[in-house]
């Protein structure tokens, strides 16, 4: 198959699109001789007469027209692997695997993806949502690029950057008795049930560090698979719960029978950031989303 070339392949193509030997020759920016030449050297190679060879115009024959489709799909394929390697020499085109918290990936998106794609047009994110255990895994594997998590990462082995800290607010029902103030302590709860996400959550652990020293206790018969269920039970006055920042932002705002209180300082955060594998070979475009999620999140970035 060494002498079945690329080139004689888009000769073909171009005749089959043309029908006319010299407007496919301008089209392959070659002379109508030369063509000619190669393609009767296709065919001599192949043992089949592909062209039916006509004064004015050529024809493709039934064998012809069989190689010409195939013929397309390799050449197709050949301007892949040329895109395909011309953006991995440009660092900010191609994709890049992104996997993000569901406690992070919704409220976090919103906020930055118009601007991602302004700023980096030729690179596709791909994105997906895990927990943590199952992100660091896939990221490990090669699965992903790039995992946007809480920080520090619970596995050892990953380069780390911080992006940005992310406030906690209260969130009560709406007639709840700590609902009209402007601010409270964690220890303002008393014995308050807290409803938590599921085991697996990194919010979760967080949001029991931060409330280690009150007398709140876990709602033991519930627990969330989501923020929004959690929004939406403590609505329903099933008990309170922390809320991240951006989670209580743009249509995460106001939600019936639900009220957001600040906490009084010093207020407790998350630190959110990125990890990848040190021996990663898309360093570039992850430094380049890294900077932008830290400017565009709307939150402060972390010193």
């Amino acid at each position: 198959m060494a002498d079945l070339k690329l080139k004689d392949l888009r000769y073909l193509t171009a005749l089959a699109d043309t029908g006319h030997f010299g407007q496919a020759a301008a089209a392959c920016f070659v002379s109508q001789p030369t063509l000619s030449a190669q393609l009767r050297k296709l065919e001599d190679y192949l043992g089949v007469q592909l062209i039916e060879r006509q004064p004015r115009h050529a024809l493709l024959t039934e064998a012809g027209a069989a190689v010409a489709a195939r013929a397309r799909q390799i050449v197709a394929t050949s301007d892949e692997i040329v895109r395909l390697a011309r953006d991995w020499r440009d660092p900010l085109a191609g994709s890049l695997r992104v996997g993000l918290l569901p406690t992070v990936g919704p409220y976090l998106l919103p906020q930055v993806m118009a601007r991602l794609r302004k700023a980096l047009p030729r690179l596709e994110l791909l994105l997906f949502e895990y927990q943590t255990a199952p992100l660091l895994q896939r990221l490990r594997a090669g699965e992903l690029d790039v995992g946007v998590i809480a920080l520090p990462a619970p596995e050892p082995g990953f380069e780390s950057l911080p992006l940005y800290d992310e406030p906690f607010l209260l969130a009560v029902p709406q007639q709840h008795r700590l609902a009209a103030r402007r601010q409270v302590q964690i220890a303002d709860l008393g014995d308050e049930p807290l409803l938590l996400l599921d085991e697996g959550h990194c919010l979760r652990d967080q949001a029991l560090a931060v409330c280690a020293r009150s007398r709140v206790h876990e709602k033991q018969d519930f627990r969330a698979t989501s923020l929004e269920t959690l929004r939406q039970m403590v609505a329903a006055g099933a008990g309170v719960t922390l809320l991240p920042a951006l989670a209580c932002r743009g249509a995460y705002s106001s939600t019936a029978g639900l009220r957001l209180v600040n906490i009084v300082r010093p207020v407790p955060t998350r630190r959110i950031g990125a990890v990848w594998r040190p021996s990663t070979a898309r360093a570039p475009a992850i430094a380049a989303l890294c900077e932008l999620l830290a400017r565009h999140a709307g939150i402060g970035r972390s010193s």
